[in-house]
């Protein structure tokens, strides 16, 4: 690697850790609610919840079969099999319950409770299936019982005691930790709650994120596109991350550069944001309008319920020693001082930024623990045909593919802030640090993991 000294010039360039360190500081997580299992998937729990019932809360059949004592099919065979009388079946949700006595089976079904007297299930494949004929490949079905059985069951091999049961509380006991504060509820741990009878849960919810693109250039995908003009994929890429973040997003989609339009329309989505994102006008140029809007914020922007104005936070527009993503906004805005953070416009400056600061920030808010914050990073090689090069005193961020098998990371399209097509084929960010403006082939690199 060859390395050059970071250099700042004008105004102070904040570092990337600087800035997540301040963005982080300012998120709160979201305050606890107890809501429906299916309302709950995706958030995280808040507290420790405890099996009330043992699973399964009774000795059942693991199969499909009949229900025996193990003195009667002691020493059963082909040649010779042990001929049961089936006093009744025992399906899946059954109360009464047959009791079997000596010489006796009872049909059961697959988590169907044991009967009284029975200590093991023998697979129906064990058996005539009652039918007085070789072995049974299924049972005769309930609507022809008992005549299709024929009172008996020739059993044609032994079974040891408890064989094919499953015991009460085999999964869970009575009192064990079944979910521990901290865990996000997906399909296994909503399944969970379900079977020990939790209907509803206390969590924090998902955080509604609003996503917002600034642009008079912009069109929505599906129109025609005029002289000048191009598609607005930024509001769709920040919102489908911010759901794979965890959060609820809403996309506003793209807000013509007029500043007046711009507050006006960030005002209207306050009600329904933990946290707003807007992508594009940061920068310094002249119709750079997240900046022009929202610059004066904390005296604009916000309205009591009489309709006095209240104060509405801060903003805060800085540059960062990285590449891309170098403009960046953030502070709090409206009277509940809603977090937002104004990315860059450039597609790629635009996904890096998100990844790097929002998503942390909508991590945060969830009340994830702070190792499930950020995306997790390794150590790879760089396998490429040249050196790649990196401006002096800016931490750099390439876009990669990773290889875990053979750890190494290869660069994916060029450095450009607008070659969105390579970003699709990338799975990781390659970090090349602000000290560094070279880095040869065979050089281990941080790598930061997309997926």
């Amino acid at each position: 690697m060859s390395s050059s000294a970071p250099q700042e010039t004008g105004h102070r360039l904040w570092s990337v850790d600087e800035h997540l360190a301040d963005v982080l500081a300012a998120i709160r997580p979201l305050e606890p609610i107890e809501l429906q299992l299916l309302d709950a998937q995706g958030c995280v729990l808040v507290e420790d919840v405890t099996v009330p019932v043992a699973l399964p809360p009774f000795d059942n059949s693991s199969m499909d079969g009949y229900a025996v004592r193990v003195v009667d099919v002691q020493g059963a065979s082909e040649e010779f099999p042990a001929v049961l009388t089936v006093v009744g079946d025992v399906a899946a949700g059954s109360g009464e319950l047959p009791t079997v006595g000596p010489g006796e089976a009872a049909r059961i079904m697959t988590g169907a409770p044991l009967p009284p007297g029975a200590e093991a299930v023998v697979p129906v494949e064990w058996t005539d299936g009652g039918t007085g004929g070789g072995a049974a490949s299924g049972m005769t079905p309930a609507s022809a019982a008992p005549e299709g059985a024929a009172g008996e069951v020739r059993v044609h091999r032994a079974a040891e005691a408890r064989a094919h049961v499953r015991s009460r509380g085999s999964d869970v006991q009575a009192g064990d930790l079944a979910l521990a504060a901290g865990t996000v509820l997906g399909p296994p741990q909503i399944a969970l709650l379900a079977a020990i009878g939790r209907g509803t849960v206390r969590v924090r919810p998902r955080p509604r994120v609003v996503v917002l693109s600034t642009g008079s250039e912009l069109v929505q995908p599906g129109e025609a596109l005029a002289a000048g003009t191009i598609y607005d994929s930024n509001s769709f890429a920040l919102a489908a991350a911010a759901r794979d973040a965890g959060a609820i997003a809403y996309r506003v989609g793209a807000v013509a550069d007029d500043a007046d339009t711009l507050r006006s329309t960030i005002e209207d989505q306050l009600i329904r944001a933990d946290l707003l994102v807007t992508t594009g006008g940061v920068s310094v140029g002249a119709y750079d309008v997240v900046k022009e809007a929202l610059s004066s914020v904390g005296q604009s922007v916000g309205q009591s319920e009489d309709g006095e104005d209240v104060d509405g936070g801060r903003m805060d527009f800085r540059k960062l020693a990285m590449q891309p993503g170098k403009p960046q906004g953030f502070g709090t805005i409206g009277p509940d001082h809603t977090p937002l953070l104004a990315l860059p416009g450039n597609p790629v400056s635009s996904y890096v930024s998100f990844e790097l600061f929002v998503r942390p920030a909508i991590r945060a808010l969830m009340g994830l623990p702070e190792s499930e914050v950020r995306r997790p990073s390794v150590r790879a090689v760089l396998k490429a045909d040249k050196a790649l090069g990196s401006p002096a005193g800016r931490r750099q961020f390439l876009r990669g593919k990773y290889d875990a098998e053979s750890g190494t990371v290869s660069p994916v399209g060029g450095s450009g802030s607008h070659l969105i097509a390579a970003l699709a084929h990338a799975d990781s960010l390659m970090v090349v640090p602000e000290d560094v403006t070279s880095v040869e082939p065979g050089t281990d690199l941080e790598v930061v993991l997309l997926g």
